[in-house]
């Protein structure tokens, strides 16, 4: 379970940020706050208690904010063309030009770093003479969001022994997948520094294998191929993203839908009757974990539910532990999936369980998150991101509902570093042998997190599927006392004492946006004037 914090901004594609706000959307947001004057009160306090960064978190609540990341034309005078390459063994794929001082920075990575096969860095990208230049700061090597479109940038680096002398990759990502394919995901680094630009209407040579535009579909479908997956469906989208399709068992497994509950009947009638009503997968058992449920309707509907066999119902006694609870559910279910799911989720779209079980029963994946929309229709979780504002925050938090996300992030299934428990998905084995919630030492908060970097360390990977989409009455079910504080506190010192070189960067999200705003929303101060850098590998 994570709590909620971070502010986020208006809708992206990839490459692009969106407009500036004009002066009717800034009409519309001084109605909102007319309309909502509590939360223009916490606006207000925040400010006047000197927390800038809480009163822009809390203006982002209530309205949004705009993507800030387009640089003025200007900006690529800054950097210039690099006189010559980075030497006779290293092959260069992509249309994009190497900026002065690349040639010599991808040389030395490689002279660094025996093991690696092939490296990319972040560049500047103008759609036409003398627009707006806008940043592409990618994450680490992901092959499931590569699938979906070539997010690697202008300019793939690569040894010239990694790949065959006769190999002519059409784009970095058919070069990228082949090395993968050759030596393993960790075999291609990210630089998160500017190495290349790709400047509209100036002619330049370009560098191997521009021009040759095989449709990015081929390329995937090439790849499925030659790795042993030509039973997945691969199909191009009205947005020109490639969509995979991997395949479910002929007889689909048992899911169980495990729900924590206290009382509430208000949100658990509705989330139970959803997840009835509007799950197309066929085989389900649902399993309601009772924390000392006291009031009479509640405790009516409860043996109503479990008498007429809709569900099981889980006593779980005493002081409230969300780990345990699920823990306690998770011993009892029957099924091969195991699905947590909040009291405060309600589905609306039938083929959520769908599309997460055909990720979550895939054998090197862990943890499945989906999309979750707030009560106003906005992006409530996009995936888990680590370190930002200094712990966690939810992923393109407060984006409109319909958002692309950033590099297309709330539209492509893709790897993160953890997703929230109102909605996860995990084949029980892998649950099981990672020893399941740390019902000790994250019995609140953070347990999410935790399981998902366990799973995570196991060999699994995390995924984010937003074609997944629910509502999230977020923390409407839950009460903040002294208490309640008391262990947050304990819970957030636990995570970093266990996970405090990871909270550091999370390896799926770039630093070069700012860290005091939430994911995505702004650049950080300086870009992209770079400090020292690291080179960046998928986690092992």
């Amino acid at each position: 379970m994570t709590p909620s914090d971070g502010a986020s901004g208006r809708e992206g594609i990839p490459y692009h940020g969106s407009p500036r706000r004009s002066w009717r959307t800034l009409l519309g947001t001084a109605r909102q706050i007319l309309v909502h004057p509590r939360a223009a009160a916490a606006i207000v306090r925040a400010r006047l208690m000197g927390k800038r960064l809480r009163a822009r978190q809390a203006l982002a609540a209530l309205i949004g904010i705009d993507h800030r990341l387009s640089l003025p034309p200007a900006i690529l005078d800054r950097f210039p063309p690099a006189p010559a390459g980075p030497g006779d063994t290293i092959r260069l794929i992509g249309d994009g030009i190497l900026v002065t001082g690349a040639p010599e920075r991808i040389a030395a990575r490689f002279a660094a770093e025996p093991d690696l096969q092939a490296l990319y860095g972040d560049a500047l990208v103008q759609e036409r003479p003398g627009g707006v230049v806008v940043p592409l700061l990618p994450p680490v090597f992901d092959a499931d969001r590569l699938v979906a479109f070539d997010y690697l940038g202008p300019v793939l680096a690569c040894r010239g022994s990694a790949l065959d002398p006769a190999a002519a990759p059409r784009s970095p990502a058919e070069a990228a997948f082949r090395i993968a394919e050759r030596f393993g995901p960790g075999a291609i680094g990210h630089i998160p520094e500017l190495l290349s630009v790709r400047r509209a209407g100036r002619p330049v040579p370009p560098p191997e294998g521009a021009g040759a535009r095989a449709s990015h579909h081929a390329i995937v479908r090439d790849h499925l191929d030659r790795t042993g997956r030509s039973a997945v469906r691969v199909a191009v989208g009205p947005d020109s993203l490639v969509q995979v399709e991997h395949p479910l068992p002929g007889t689909r497994p048992l899911a169980s839908l495990i729900v924590p509950t206290r009382d509430r009947l208000d949100l658990l009638r509705p989330c139970l009757e959803s997840l009835r009503s509007c799950t197309d997968w066929p085989s389900i058992e649902i399993l309601v974990c009772d924390n000392d449920s006291r009031e009479p309707e509640t405790l009516a509907f409860l043996r109503a539910f479990e008498g007429e066999g809709r569900g099981h119902v889980v006593p779980c006694p005493g002081p409230f532990n969300f780990a345990a609870m699920n823990n306690a559910a998770a011993a009892r279910a029957r099924g091969r999936l195991l699905v947590f799911v909040n009291n405060d989720v309600e589905a609306f779209r039938p083929d959520w369980l769908s599309l997460m079980a055909r990720e979550a029963l895939r054998p090197d994946v862990g943890a499945v998150g989906a999309k979750l929309l707030d009560g106003e229709g906005r992006i409530q979780h996009g995936g888990i991101v680590l370190g930002t504002g200094g712990l966690v925050t939810h992923g393109h938090r407060h984006f409109p509902g319909d958002a692309s996300g950033y590099l297309a992030a709330l539209r492509v299934t893709h790897a993160v570093s953890a997703v929230t428990a109102a909605c996860l998905a995990v084949e029980a084995d892998k649950f099981r042998a990672v020893g399941g919630f740390d019902e000790a030492v994250f019995a609140v908060d953070f347990n999410d997190v935790d399981l998902c970097l366990r799973l995570n360390a196991d060999g699994y990977r995390t995924l984010l599927v937003p074609g997944a989409v629910l509502h999230h009455r977020e923390a409407a079910s839950r009460r903040w006392t002294p208490e309640a504080r008391a262990r947050h506190q304990r819970e957030i010192a636990a995570l970093k004492k266990r996970w405090g070189p990871l909270l550091v960067q999370d390896p799926h999200y770039h630093p070069g946006f700012d860290p005091d705003l939430s994911t995505h929303a702004r650049l950080r101060p300086g870009f992209p004037e770079a400090g020292p850098t690291h080179l960046r590998r998928p986690p092992a």
